[in-house]
């Protein structure tokens, strides 16, 4: 690893902060990536679910790993903040091969990987995120992620015990945070934040606490996942509706302006934030 990737990494991870949480607007492309840091980001995600749509695929494990590392290493290039990539299952059907693909997103230049657990076993995701951890080495950040409430497993009445008992195997297995998406009453998230011992991400959206309530919370990390995508694209769908339908232009109105988009995608990526 190079000198600057080490440093890359070492400031991605001292941004998580209990109580001042990192705030990852989710990128998909290296334009959306460079708006976000323009913006003030302070590191780049990506969201899995809009790379897969802006390449043609649809959301889980359709995109497959060639084009996903592509598009990490466009991001990496093309922003001077730390990027962590959204790496869904890890591309891979077994440990060994969510190794090869976390050796591959460390040499496209990505600094951390979330990595999701879906309707897996708790045992087989700790050996895929111990896998991740020794292709990683110590700089990268692995993010494991736990579906418990994204996707409703089990008992409702139990889910924030097996949520926890999750995160403590995927700790011990050698995660360094712990994402819970589809969690947004402010209790459960209090209790997952004192009960993990890593950061915590969440991922926020309408209807969630404000970043300022997750902050009280404990909460060390929060992303919207494919949120920005998704509303870009409903722009789009309403503009080319309009000019269709009416042949009128009011969709368009407060788009960018051409030649500042066109003068950030030419700059220096080290000056675009």
């Amino acid at each position: 690893m190079t000198n600057s990737y080490q440093e890359q990494a070492r400031r991605f991870r001292s941004l998580h902060r209990p109580g001042e949480p990192l705030v990852l607007p989710n990128a998909w492309d290296a334009a959306s990536a460079r708006l976000i840091a323009q913006a003030g980001a302070t590191a780049i995600a990506t969201t899995s679910a809009a790379v897969a749509w802006s390449a043609g695929a649809s959301d889980g494990g359709a995109l497959g790993p060639e084009r996903a590392l592509d598009l990490i290493a466009r991001v990496a290039a093309a922003v001077g903040v730390p990027v962590t990539a959204d790496i869904e299952d890890g591309y891979a059907a077994d440990p060994a091969g969510v190794g090869g693909t976390i050796r591959r997103v460390r040499d496209a230049g990505a600094v951390g990987v979330n990595l999701e657990d879906g309707r897996r076993p708790v045992a087989e995701h700790a050996a895929r995120n111990a896998a991740a951890r020794k292709a990683g080495g110590p700089a990268l950040f692995v993010n494991a992620r736990v579906d418990t409430y994204l996707l409703s497993l089990g008992d409702p009445a139990t889910r924030l015990r097996d949520t926890l008992e999750r995160a403590a195997a995927y700790v011990a297995a050698g995660a360094d945070g712990i994402f819970v998406p589809g969690v947004a009453d402010p209790d459960p998230i209090a209790a997952l934040a004192a009960g993990i011992p890593v950061p915590l991400n969440v991922m926020a959206g309408p209807g969630s606490p404000s970043v300022g309530e997750l902050a009280g919370l404990g909460v060390a990390r929060v992303s919207v996942g494919p949120a920005i995508a998704l509303a870009a694209y409903a722009a789009a769908r309403r503009a080319a509706r309009e000019l269709l339908a009416a042949g009128s232009y009011r969709g368009l109105d407060g788009a960018l302006d051409f030649a500042e988009l066109d003068g950030l995608m030419a700059a220096d990526p080290a000056v675009t934030h």
